[in-house]
């Protein structure tokens, strides 16, 4: 089984020399990837081991028109932090020279790797919280999981999923103590 150990989606419209040449930067075989998730949308990928031996795949593939998806997908052991950061480092910078937009990378390292839905949240059965709080938490440390968080995450990527967790109708429902906490947090005290 393969699992994401980053994701980077962007959007833009790249001509065959620029897919080209996006082939060439990451070495990637022409040829899709056939297994795991996402393998549908694959273009090209490429199978490697990292200096500690973990078995990595690098993977482009479309999604949609515009959509571009940039994956780094580990077997067995997670791949090292360094590992995950230089591949970041690569990711955004061919996302940069290509002309993309990052819509969302995954883990966010900072603010502007999250995704932030525009407009306003909504009340119906598919909004992520609906309008009842329904966590046993009154403790901000016990959220970040909920909102798809490590406790190490950095912390302006923290502010960014709290006030995003505050705009949905079930905070005005979650519990004093949490909303105390989490005005706090944001004041940085």
């Amino acid at each position: 089984m393969r699992w994401r150990a980053l994701h980077a989606l962007s959007l833009g419209e790249l001509t065959p020399d620029q897919q080209q040449c996006l082939r060439g930067t990451f070495q990637l075989d022409a040829t899709p990837r056939t297994e795991g998730p996402g393998a549908a949308g694959s273009m090209a990928h490429r199978s490697f081991a990292d200096d500690n031996g973990t078995r990595l795949v690098l993977d482009v593939a479309r999604t949609g028109e515009f959509g571009w998806v940039f994956t780094l997908f580990y077997q067995g052991e997670r791949p090292s932090a360094d590992t995950v950061e230089d591949h970041r480092a690569l990711f955004r910078a061919a996302i940069d020279r290509l002309g993309l937009t990052i819509v969302e990378i995954t883990p966010a390292a900072t603010a502007d790797e999250v995704l932030v839905p525009s407009g306003e949240p909504s009340d119906d059965a598919e909004s992520a919280f609906g309008s009842h709080w329904y966590l046993p938490y009154d403790d901000l440390d016990r959220v970040w999981p909920h909102v798809g968080l490590r406790a190490d995450a950095p912390r302006e990527v923290k502010e960014v999923e709290l006030r995003q967790l505050m705009r949905t109708p079930a905070w005005s429902s979650a519990p004093t103590a949490l909303r105390l906490q989490a005005e706090r947090f944001l004041r940085g005290e």
